[in-house]
């Protein structure tokens, strides 16, 4: 089929790669510039584990293009729109100028094809209700109107748009529209649905918006849970790592997301849940939501104690301490650095004063490449730590949670690290000659 990706940002240039390496001719549409650039030259202007070789693999096979010209769009019969719904500025809102405007730039583009009325494909993460009025825009212009929320796991996106665990289509309430929007989809995804055999769930638009935002509410509650218990096993003397094991074996809750650590980040978990509660309390329904306050005041509350217990390790002094920190990325295998734990510290320290160093295998290049820091960048782990009064490892990637103890206990000035994200054995780095810390553990 030949299809159009509105947007071209992390998911909508993986969607876009994704759909053509099933076989579909594809246009990716976005107004940078710069990245369009590079797309079309097939180079990926981020971090995520197989998007690289998709992307440069379909653009030579001539399957995948990108363009700034929304006349590019023309001949498509699918229309994906994936383009970013960030946090308003001072309030818990989401942004939707990005989601506006790109339906605006559409619509005087849209055209019938030999398959017929020309399908719209929702993919971005919107506040429930966005989808009524979007589609009543689409089929003024000819066009059916389908949400079909994302639900890409950073470090795992291609897979999980190639062979997903689920699939949600929101159709619209009229049947005659809502099979041709099906029909259009379903061809779209026919790998997916006829080889692969991925589940499938049709439902009305507010259902279909409400999927994604009340995942990731969940998902925060859950690494919120076990970070609200890890402040209990503090105060007693409790391992949250063996709590977290003995709950995980109920096959009820699960062992999934129940690491104690520095909190949730990420352009998803954090602006998501807010923009729930903001959109709740339009609703008038803020009372159903109000847990996730407490869930993000929890998430808030571990960067805080990161601090607070680096303040503790230097005698109560920040200021003109050599703090290394290993991560930068808000999860390990992608470059993505927004609303970081690990950055969010690493700022906070520098400006408390401390001479802070900061390491980390794809968003480190990022960094260095920038002006304007308040730390300094390190191409490694080792050079980071040397000659540091306290190391942090704040992202969990392979090379630092699989760094030798024994190997670099001579690398600071003192060997004394907090385990942000409880990937070390401590007895293991205690019997190097380490001072062990962990979140939540003795």
């Amino acid at each position: 089929m030949q299809i159009s990706v509105i947007g071209c940002g992390y998911l909508g240039a993986v969607h876009a790669a994704s759909m053509a390496e099933l076989g579909h001719d594809v246009v990716g549409i976005d107004v940078d510039e710069t990245k369009v650039a590079l797309l079309a030259q097939g180079k990926a202007p981020f971090h995520e584990p197989g998007f690289a070789d998709i992307l440069e693999r379909n653009v030579a096979a001539g399957r995948l293009r990108f363009s700034t010209d929304m006349t590019e769009v023309a001949g498509a019969a699918v229309h994906f729109i994936g383009v970013g719904t960030p946090q308003q500025e001072g309030s818990y809102a989401a942004d939707m100028s990005q989601v506006n405007g790109s339906v605006a730039a559409l619509l005087p583009h849209l055209a019938p094809t030999e398959a017929g009325a020309p399908v719209v494909v929702g993919k971005s993460t919107v506040p429930v209700g966005t989808a009524a009025g979007i589609a009543a825009q689409v089929e003024a212009a000819g066009g059916v109107l389908v949400w079909n929320p994302e639900f890409l796991r950073e470090g795992f996106a291609v897979q999980d748009t190639i062979s997903p665990d689920r699939m949600v289509y929101g159709l619209p309430a009229d049947q005659q529209a809502a099979a041709h929007g099906q029909a259009l989809l379903d061809e779209v995804y026919d790998d997916l649905i006829n080889r692969q055999q991925i589940p499938r769930l049709l439902t009305d638009y507010p259902t279909a918006e409400l999927v994604k935002v009340a995942a990731n509410s969940f998902l925060a509650t859950k690494i919120s849970f076990i970070n609200a218990m890890a402040e209990l096993c503090e105060a007693t003397g409790a391992d949250v790592t063996q709590l977290a094991q003995a709950i995980g074996h109920d096959d009820r809750i699960g062992s999934k997301f129940l690491r104690a650590g520095v909190g949730f980040g990420g352009g998803c978990l954090p602006k998501d849940i807010r923009a729930f509660m903001a959109r709740a309390e339009e609703l008038g329904v803020d009372e159903a939501l109000g847990f996730l306050r407490e869930v993000d005041s929890i998430n808030d509350r571990r960067r805080d104690h990161v601090i607070t217990l680096a303040t503790d390790l230097l005698g109560g002094q920040l200021d003109g301490a050599n703090v290394a920190v290993l991560g930068a990325a808000f999860k390990p295998d992608t470059d993505d650095m927004r609303n970081s734990p690990a950055l969010d510290i690493a700022h906070r320290l520098a400006t408390a004063g401390a001479r802070v160093t900061v390491t980390d295998p794809q968003a480190g290049p990022v960094l260095a490449g920038q002006d304007h820091h308040d730390f300094t960048v390190a191409p490694t782990a080792h050079e980071a730590m040397t000659g540091a009064d306290l190391v942090l490892l704040l992202t969990e990637w392979r090379e630092f949670s699989e760094l030798d103890p024994a190997a670099t206990v001579s690398l600071p000035n003192r060997a004394a690290i907090i385990d942000g994200r409880n990937v070390l054995d401590p007895a293991q780095w205690r019997a190097a000659g380490w001072t062990y810390h962990g979140m939540g553990r003795p």
